[in-house]
């Protein structure tokens, strides 16, 4: 009786490579068994963030309810308590948070931009290289070398300069009175623009280097010089970038705390005189200065504070997101 054997299957890649059709029949079960596994994992890694998220901003209503709800003798029972209420006291807290952070971005984001550039489109590659790795490593120093730096090196530089600038622009309210030493709002939003300086750079430089080729052989083909084929090419696509990156920088400004702690002489008013000390304060160095000797109601009067960081920061992610979600369809990717 003669033996018969099913042929194996094969045939011919469209590359005209030989294929075996049994192979590929083995391999097609691990391959789905495989894609199966990664989407659970990055269901459930998402979930977890939503779920740590969403736990977090319970731990810190639940904790911040006693102070939400005391009443204005039970709050000024609180020795450092300012205001008849928790909204009275974290107001100013808000608005100095904001404005650290806004100076930051104005001193920085320029600058990063620049450097991005220089690094991504005009340095050689050696040195474009070094600028690359030595921005890197600013991030990785940590705050409170930064805050040493900034109270023991940074006020007496700018002490004089602050000066100058108090007596030939005093005129505008914003440069008016400064009052030596330098440990002012004004002098905290340099130390921060310098710490998110490394980070808006760093992802500015990667996206300004994917911007397609093609792009930047057409403007140039077309007569452009460099600044105008950056002008034309580069700053379109990488928009949206920039624009997170400078959120990014801005959620380490609004939560930064021990560099702001060691250089601003704190204070509670509502004042656009950045040159004056005693004025401002923010919410992360507020609560890292009175912690330590917390306890009952104050513990929770901080947390409420902590609480209005959180929102800010999560409507600053929102903002963010809406922006570059606005400006995408324009970014020059499409």
């Amino acid at each position: 009786m003669a033996l018969t054997t099913t042929p194996r299957r094969s045939g011919t890649s469209p590359d005209g490579e030989h294929v075996d059709a049994a192979a590929a029949v083995r391999t097609a079960p691990t391959g789905r068994l495989g894609s199966k596994v990664f989407a659970g994992f990055s269901t459930g890694a998402g979930i977890l963030i939503l779920v740590t998220l969403a736990a977090v901003a319970l731990f810190l209503v639940l904790r911040a309810w006693p102070a939400l709800t005391a009443s204005s003798e039970e709050l000024n029972g609180i020795s450092w308590f300012q205001g008849d209420s928790v909204a009275e006291y974290v107001g100013p807290l808000i608005f100095g948070t904001l404005l650290a952070a806004l100076l930051a971005l104005l001193m920085a984001v320029p600058v990063s931009v620049g450097i991005a550039l220089f690094i991504s489109h005009y340095a050689p590659r050696r040195l474009a290289q070094g600028l690359g790795y030595l921005i890197d490593l600013l991030a990785a120093i940590p705050s409170v070398v930064y805050g040493l730096w900034g109270a023991l090196w940074l006020l007496p530089v700018v002490s004089p300069f602050f000066q100058w600038l108090s007596g030939t622009l005093g005129f505008i309210p914003l440069f008016s009175d400064y009052q030596a030493p330098a440990r002012n709002i004004m002098s905290a939003g340099i130390v921060l623009a310098v710490m998110i300086l490394p980070i808006i750079t760093a992802v500015s430089r990667e996206v300004f280097l994917q911007t397609p080729r093609l792009h930047e052989e057409a403007s140039l083909a077309l007569g452009a010089t460099r600044w105008e084929m950056v002008r034309q090419a580069v700053l379109p696509f990488g928009r949206s970038g920039v624009i997170s990156a400078s959120m990014l920088g801005l959620g380490r400004a609004l939560g930064e705390t021990m560099a702001v702690l060691m250089i601003i002489s704190p204070g509670l008013l509502y004042s656009f005189h950045v040159l004056q000390p005693g004025q401002h304060q923010t919410i992360a160095a507020n609560i890292a200065a009175k912690f330590p000797e917390a306890s009952g109601l104050s513990v929770s009067a901080l947390i409420a504070t902590g609480l209005a960081l959180f929102v800010i920061t999560f409507a600053v992610n929102f903002a963010a997101r809406w922006v570059i979600a606005r400006r995408a369809e324009f970014s020059g990717a499409n």
